[in-house]
């Protein structure tokens, strides 16, 4: 079969090159440079029109890695964001000044100013949301002037029996006692008594907030040592989610790692941190947790930190931290959108007419049964008397129908 030979083709040397118009082969090549602006074209071409059946040659495209090399323009949204250490300086709610000069938590922060112990240029600010520029400001908490403070950042192995608190009444053993706390450190999220694993432990009252709030949604790996045998059912149950009583609840993430003897030992992944989620959850499944441990935290992971030790984190384990809480917030963002009905859904409307009441039969007790047998009134037996024929003795024969 003959091949097909196309009109204008080009050669297979010039494969991938455009084909000059207007020239014979081997011509020289026109020259592609531009004007400059404001000067005159050389050459005597220059005001000629293009030649019919010639496209106006379009401007050359900008690579990728030249688009990228180049600065964002003034009011971009690629532009970045500033550091936390560069928004400190400037005017914000009083709350999260004080969260992030280390006084601890949001929450810590906005119950010492409900309580009268921050004073902003000699007056007290008992008023939450309080907007201050610490530049012109002058900040006190308990009579003391307002220093900002290192951030610091640790990840601790916590044993067990150690409690995830700043403040215990009975003197027992904390979490922060484990670390050098000279930053008032303060743990994020919780982990129950009897729990161990990685927890994080900073000053930085904005990352705290970030990491601990629901609408973040960081995820948080648990390795779950639970009695019996777990089945194929009870993992089904729960990823769909079950109702305890803070209502209903589901793990994000759950996998089987293995099965020795009577116990199981689980992978499970939570996106929020109610308390004793994960015990309470397999306790309605009816299962025991017998060893409850943390290894992660976005992209913080325990490695081989000994139990009761800790470590500071590198400058980059921050940033990437830091980067996971975008991330994770706009994965539930979007997850969030995506269950909100549209409207355009197939489900019937209700009528708005009620059902009464007294249409619907309740179901009977034992009592409703005795008390209708009772007014029950009595029956009566209906005979007819219909007269028949005599018998051989003469008598007569009453019938009942």
């Amino acid at each position: 079969m003959a091949r097909r030979s196309y009109k204008n083709a080009p050669s297979k040397k010039s494969f991938g090159r455009k084909a000059s118009t207007g020239k014979s082969a081997g011509g020289k090549k026109k020259s592609s440079k531009r004007p400059s602006a404001g000067r005159p074209s050389a050459g005597p071409d220059a005001d000629a029109s293009p030649a019919s059946g010639d496209k106006p040659k379009r401007p050359a495209r900008r690579s990728a890695v030249t688009a990228k090399a180049a600065s964002p323009q003034a009011g971009s949204t690629s532009a970045a964001k500033p550091s936390a250490a560069s928004t400190r300086d400037k005017p914000q709610r009083l709350q999260r000044l004080l969260a992030a000069a280390g006084y601890g938590s949001r929450r810590q922060c906005e119950s010492m100013i409900e309580e009268g112990r921050v004073d902003v240029d000699g007056k007290v600010v008992s008023e939450l949301g309080t907007v201050v520029d610490p530049q012109t400001s002058k900040v006190r908490v308990d009579g003391v002037p307002l220093r900002q403070q290192k951030l610091v950042y640790y990840v601790v192995n916590k044993p067990t029996g150690y409690l995830s608190t700043n403040a215990d009444p009975r003197g027992r053993q904390r979490v922060i006692d484990l670390v050098p706390n000279s930053e008032r450190v303060f743990p994020v999220g919780r982990l129950d008594q009897s729990s161990q694993g990685l927890m994080l432990l900073t000053n930085d009252g904005d990352l705290a907030q970030q990491l601990a709030h629901p609408k973040y949604g960081i995820r948080k790996v648990y390795r779950v040592t639970v009695a019996g045998k777990i089945d194929g059912e009870t993992m089904r149950s729960m990823r769909k989610g079950i109702y305890i009583s803070d209502g209903f609840v589901r793990v994000e993430g759950a996998k089987i790692l293995k099965t020795r003897g009577r116990a199981t030992e689980l992978e499970i992944t939570l996106r929020e941190g109610k308390n004793r989620e994960i015990r309470r959850i397999l306790a309605r499944l009816g299962h025991k947790v017998q060893i409850l441990r943390r290894i992660a935290i976005g992209p913080l992971r325990m490695g081989d930190l000994p139990v009761g030790a800790h470590r500071a984190l590198t400058r980059e384990e921050v940033r990437r931290l830091r980067t996971a809480i975008e991330h994770s917030r706009d994965e539930v963002e979007n997850e969030s959108s995506r269950r909100v009905p549209t409207g355009g859904g197939t489900k019937k409307k209700r009528s708005g007419k009620k059902k009464s009441a007294g249409n619907r039969r309740r179901p009977e007790g034992r009592s409703d049964v005795m008390a209708r047998r009772t007014q029950r009134k009595p029956t009566t037996t209906k005979f007819s008397f219909k007269p028949k024929k005599a018998d051989e003795g003469g008598g007569s024969v009453i019938g009942g129908d």
